[in-house]
């Protein structure tokens, strides 16, 4: 039977004509399929659409389809995590610098120099628990900070837009990227048939697909990875004046990735590679940093966007509207329980303190219900706010009783309010309570509907794709063949080069051409063609690294009878720059020149390259004749290489060079050029790449 994909058209404020994508698939079918029904047996009239008061306006309570289906989503699987399963955390402290005491009352955003506990969760999306640290995944980025006004959950991801407009469409996608049911795998994956089917009719997912496509889902630590709340938030002054806020989380280290080989290895050489790397960077006392910054705009300025900021799947471009700085945030003390703290924290985006306020993003609004929902099915109970982890750090008072797990003993004869009885028992305030912003309704009826601003799919996708350079490009071009080659269907494989058709042509080009395809495919039908964007240069990555060794890790591989006095002198040069020296050795301890004995940190078969930045080798010639025909120390540089990392060799370790069959180039140095080998530790050897694989 043919693949029926689905078009998406601007919403008319009329029900019957804006089905959107859902609606019109099922149109598509020609009654091939059984109509999708709740779980009573209700004919569903929609799947694409939440319901809302206005297009553009917030998302009803009444709707029970959505929170069957969320409410069923959430409770799939019990304990883990439905996704974000795989995650670390750590403790640390939030510092305001800058008050933005003009635009909100909350007190963590308004009182310079206010210091506030927070803790701090990392997480893979698709994986399950027990899943590894280094696949090619979105990373969670979730920080719970402990406010004199209660908890503030800023829940977010390590890139700025997502998959879908819509919470109605979350279970769908989260199933299609899990393993497949039929046979369990592949297991923290998107390279299979069922997330491209779906991302294939759900061309509002592109944008996010560029993103998922580029490095910055193979990152090289949790601690150079940057955050962001994703949705509009409000902020409410004491006025009731409302700005429209975007929060972004900066890593002081800068950013870093790994390249795809590499990543891939790096599953094999250590499963908990960012846990581990977090995790020792805390105990050394090298406490990873963000800087909080903030977009503001107001609702006059967000009309005039030519995109609409309640789209999940879009961003505000730093060009238009520029970062504030306003603090830092410090992970200083890693959980003292694992178990107890970061698998039992509990984030929720409705954790918000007053003056802070939400936005009509319909995904936001769906991930307030949902959040707390699946709280309740985690962690068994309405009182997971009294495990330590979740409970506020201010004091509170409220009538919430009994229920499974309690661990308070209220004291006194009220439960309730308005009372009499009880001097002490806790009243509402107007005057230090949450306060709404009143916002005024939109024109528009009630109805499953989805705002016209929210039909252009393809322009902020094309955007992305061509503010990267040529080598951030390449890599993403390369991604998707590498994905769309796992699909076995090939019209899913046609859909997905079709659309991307509607962002670049010659990325549609160079994708085909790496599948083997005759021809392009024709590109679907788009709701609104993509218009040309000024590219922004702040969305690559690779020219905003640092030039920094800071928070990086040097290899240096001995043996027997290696120079002391040289490991001496590159110890201290490593260090000097801020990074750390791991040596690695063929035998956990061998004999240097000087008669002294020197512990490794590895052992050369369990310790490959790829777990560091940089490496080096101060060996004997005799060694280094004998390592040449030993395959983990040919494949330790061979990798090193192939992984475009800077070289320190010696005359002894240019042996094995040989034997792996590598060519020194301008990132291979001597021990003796230690400068030179440090600063070009500081980055990759980028025009080594096209010399040693081919990219699309």
């Amino acid at each position: 039977m043919p693949r029926q994909p689905a078009k998406s058209k601007p919403a008319k404020n009329s029900e019957s004509a804006s089905r959107g994508q859902g609606g019109e698939l099922q149109q598509q079918a020609g009654g091939t399929h059984p109509v999708l029904t709740t779980q009573q047996g209700i004919a569903v009239p929609d799947n694409q659409n939440s319901l809302r008061s206005t297009p553009r306006g917030p998302t009803l309570l009444e709707d029970f389809i959505l929170r069957e289906k969320i409410t069923h989503f959430d409770h799939e699987r019990i304990p883990e995590r439905v996704v974000h399963a795989r995650g670390s955390g750590a403790h640390g402290f939030f510092e305001l610098t800058h008050s933005l005491a003009e635009h909100t009352t909350a007190k963590v955003l308004s009182e310079k120099g206010l210091r506030v506990p927070v803790f701090c969760r990392f997480s893979t999306v698709a994986g399950g628990a027990g899943s590894v640290d280094t696949p090619r995944d979105v990373r969670g980025f979730a920080v719970k900070f402990y406010t004199p006004e209660g908890n503030w959950d800023l829940v977010g991801n390590n890139i700025p837009v997502f998959f879908i407009q819509d919470a109605m469409k979350f279970p769908d996608l989260v199933h299609a990227v899990k393993m497949e049911p039929d046979r369990a795998f592949p297991q923290a994956a998107s390279a299979h048939d069922t997330f491209w089917d779906f991302i294939s009719l759900m061309p509002e997912s592109m944008h996010m697909v560029m993103w998922i496509m580029s490095d910055r889902t193979i990152p090289r630590s949790l601690r150079m990875i940057e955050g962001f709340g994703v949705h509009s938030f409000r902020l409410v002054n004491a006025q009731g004046k409302s700005t429209f806020v975007k929060f972004h989380w900066r890593p002081v280290l800068g950013l870093q990735s790994t390249v795809w080989d590499e990543a891939v290895k790096l599953q094999a050489a250590d499963n908990d590679f960012h846990r581990r790397d977090l995790f020792e960077s805390i105990s050394a006392g090298n406490f990873p940093a963000w800087d909080l910054a903030v977009q503001l705009f107001s609702e006059e300025e967000a009309d005039a966007f030519d995109f609409d900021h309640l789209d999940a799947t879009k961003l505000v471009p730093e060009e238009l509207v520029p970062l504030q700085v306003i603090g830092r945030m410090t992970l200083d003390r890693w959980p003292d329980n694992f178990f107890a703290e970061t698998e039992q924290v509990a984030f929720c985006p409705a954790n918000v303190p007053p003056g802070i306020d939400f936005s009509n993003d319909p995904l936001l609004q769906g991930r307030l219900f949902s959040y707390l929902d699946t709280q309740l099915s985690r962690l068994g109970s309405a009182n997971f706010t009294q495990i330590p982890i979740n409970a506020p750090q201010c004091p509170f008072a409220h009538n919430q009783r009994d229920g499974h797990m309690q661990m308070q003993r209220p004291k006194g004869r009220v439960a309730y309010e308005p009372s009499s009885l009880q001097a002490d028992s806790p009243r509402a305030s107007a005057a230090t309570g949450m306060r709404h912003f009143a916002e005024a309704p939109d024109d528009g009826v009630k109805g499953r509907v989805r705002a016209e601003s929210f039909a252009d799919h393809f322009s902020q996708a094309r955007m992305f794709f061509q503010s990267q350079g040529h080598i951030e490009q390449a890599h993403m071009a390369s991604a998707l063949v590498f994905e769309l080659s796992k699909v076995e269907t090939p019209a899913v494989r046609e859909a997905v080069v079709g659309q991307l058709q509607h962002i670049d042509k010659g990325l549609a080009e160079r994708v085909a051409k790496g599948l083997g395809m005759a021809k392009l495919p024709a590109p679907p039908p788009a709701a609104q063609p993509a218009k040309e964007m000024p590219v922004s240069p702040a969305l690559r990555l690779i020219d905003r690294m640092k030039p920094t060794l800071a928070g990086r890790c040097i290899g240096l591989l001995v043996a027997d009878g290696s120079n002391a006095e040289s490991i001496a002198k590159i110890r201290k040069a490593v260090e000097a720059a801020g990074a750390t020296l791991k040596v690695v050795a063929p035998k956990i301890q061998v004999q240097l020149s000087d008669g002294s004995t020197l512990a490794a940190d590895g052992q050369l078969a369990g310790t490959p390259s790829v777990l560091f930045d940089a490496v080096a080798s101060v060996i004997p010639l005799e060694q280094g004749s004998l390592l040449s025909h030993e395959a983990a120390a040919v494949d330790w540089f061979r990798d090193a290489f192939g992984h475009l990392k800077a070289i320190a060799a010696c005359k002894g370790t240019r042996q094995i060079l040989s034997a792996g069959g590598i060519e020194p180039d301008a990132g291979v140095f001597t021990p003796d050029q230690i400068a030179e080998f440090l600063k070009a530790a500081q980055t990759r050897q980028w025009v080594r790449e096209p010399k040693l694989r081919s990219l699309a």
